[in-house]
């Protein structure tokens, strides 16, 4: 299904400004759709004067009329005038009589969406909202749904003078975002309460009150309900008076209510607002384990980091006592493999995500590298080009590691003793990551590629741990190159350490 900016963009009708007043519009949809009873569809005008439908929204207390998803459809015969004229004179259309949509008695409402281009002047119609009311489960209106009605009459008429959605408002809802269902508060110009939904008194007697809330002001109800000497959300004060679209919570009693407002306006003057409430108690509460969690992953990974750099520094200390050549060499290696773990450790430790910008992590890498690799005769000269890109920290490690060891063996043994160039270069699509490193010295004899101890733990971690397969390419006089290929979605289906083939 296209996307609302795709279908927008399509009729070359609308600027970047539109569509993100629409994409606004449409992200309260299900909002006006509840308070309305009703279904919304949005329409935005097409070059052969037609319109074609760019969102819907169902309602969550009442029946749809639209049981398949109408968004991409042009208008129907039957509404097409009723759109038009909303469209062009600016002012809100009702159908006269009942419409009929598959044998269903409906009622549809035409409201013009309007964005104001230049501050000060008359704002011009980028769309039409329609309401389609179902009539056939007509019933006595409760004072809760007279309210309702009301305040989706009183959100329409905003939306026809361009002041709803606010461009004020909070462009991302935090989670647990409270809706109509939730809880509603009627507030009139002075912060008194003019009605409470039964959802909303619930969630305030949770918070202590014990009290009805209409008549009452907010403010003073909050007030008493906020315990003494304790800290509160700053924008709390604004909300509860209704006087700015922003969101704040309300904790008391061990309870977490979520207050969202919207301020009513008519020609430009603030005559109300709607309160909207949701305990998010338990939401929060997960939230603030996670928050937790987090804060202990990364001291694990800070801790397992001062670990191996203190395992690197002994071993560096170990080597610099050792009395043959062949030990020396093996501690310093052993050295550079920890401390390359942790790198990714020490990155791990930085965020919330267990993920890791690899590019990063591989230019410490490739600097610690290369100041441990040459040997005082060997002038290496180190480039890379690519990106990497973010990695999980189960690619990061052993590829980190991996890295290592080919870089380490370009330097050593593909320079050993000479000037020249190491290059590694990364490719990454959606799907692989592609890695070359190549060297420009003399190359390997045939039958020796693949010998070694660093070779075993590299074919070892891209095969067994990543899935991936390394070819080795050597050619006499001209360098060898090594070339490894990861299947990024491989980790799905990761193997377990315990089902990791180990090279003897």
């Amino acid at each position: 299904m296209s996307t609302l900016s795709d279908l927008v963009n399509a009729q070359g009708r609308s600027s970047q400004a539109d569509i993100e007043w629409l994409h606004r519009l449409a992200g309260d949809g299900q909002l006006l759709a509840d308070l309305a009873f009703a279904d919304i569809v949005i329409w935005v005008p097409t070059a052969d004067d037609s319109f074609v439908a760019v969102a819907h929204t169902r309602p969550s207390g009442a029946a749809t009329l639209f049981y398949r998803d109408i968004v991409g459809d042009l208008v129907r015969p039957q509404w097409r005038t009723q759109v038009r004229d909303a469209f062009t004179t600016g002012r809100i259309v009702d159908s006269a009589s009942p419409d009929w949509f598959e044998e269903t008695p409906t009622r549809v409402r035409a409201v013009p969406i309007a964005r104001v281009v230049v501050p000060g002047q008359v704002p011009q119609p980028i769309g039409v909202l329609t309401r389609h009311t179902n009539l056939g489960e007509a019933r006595t209106p409760s004072r809760q749904q007279i309210t309702f009605n009301d305040c989706a009459d009183e959100l329409f008429g905003m939306v026809t003078a361009g002041s709803f959605p606010d461009l004020s408002a909070p462009t991302s809802p935090r989670r647990g975002a409270p809706r109509a269902s939730d809880g509603l508060i009627r507030l009139d110009v002075d912060g008194i309460t003019t009605f409470a939904s039964p959802n909303a008194l619930s969630a305030f007697n949770r918070l202590g009150f014990d009290d009805e809330l209409e008549g009452e002001s907010l403010v003073e109800v909050v007030t008493r309900i906020l315990p003494d000497k304790r800290q509160f959300d700053e924008s709390l004060p604004v909300v509860v008076t209704g006087r700015a679209p922003w969101r704040a919570d309300l904790e008391a009693r061990g309870v977490t209510v979520s207050l969202r407002t919207i301020p009513l306006r008519d020609n430009g003057t603030r005559v109300g607002a709607i309160v909207l409430c949701r305990d998010v108690t338990e939401i929060r509460h997960q939230e603030q384990e996670l928050i937790t969690k987090d804060a202990t992953i990364r001291e694990i990974h800070h801790r397992v980091k001062n670990n191996l750099q203190t395992v690197a520094s002994l071993l560096r200390i170990q080597a610099r006592r050792s009395h043959t050549d062949e030990a020396r060499e093996a501690l310093t290696q052993a050295m550079r493999r920890v401390s390359s773990i942790a790198v990714v450790h020490d990155t791990l430790s930085e965020g919330l995500a267990q993920k890791v910008d690899f590019d990063e992590v591989f230019d410490r890498v490739l600097k610690l590298v290369a100041e441990v690799a040459s040997a005082p005769s060997t002038r290496a000269r180190t480039h890379t080009s690519g990106r990497f890109g973010t990695l999980p920290s189960e690619y990061a490690t052993p590829l980190a590691l991996a890295l290592t060891e080919l870089v380490t063996n370009a330097v050593e043994h593909g320079l050993a003793g000479q000037e020249g160039d190491v290059e590694i270069i990364a490719e990454r699509s959606d799907e692989r990551l592609e890695v070359r490193v190549r060297d420009t010295g003399s190359g390997l004899p045939e039958g020796q590629v693949g010998r070694g101890l660093g070779t075993q733990i590299v074919r070892t971690l891209i095969q067994g741990e990543l899935g991936g397969t390394i070819d080795w390419h050597t050619i006499m006089g001209s360098g060898t190159e090594v070339t490894i290929d990861i299947p990024l979605r491989y980790i799905a289906q990761r193997p377990t350490t315990e089902q990791i083939p180990i090279v003897p």
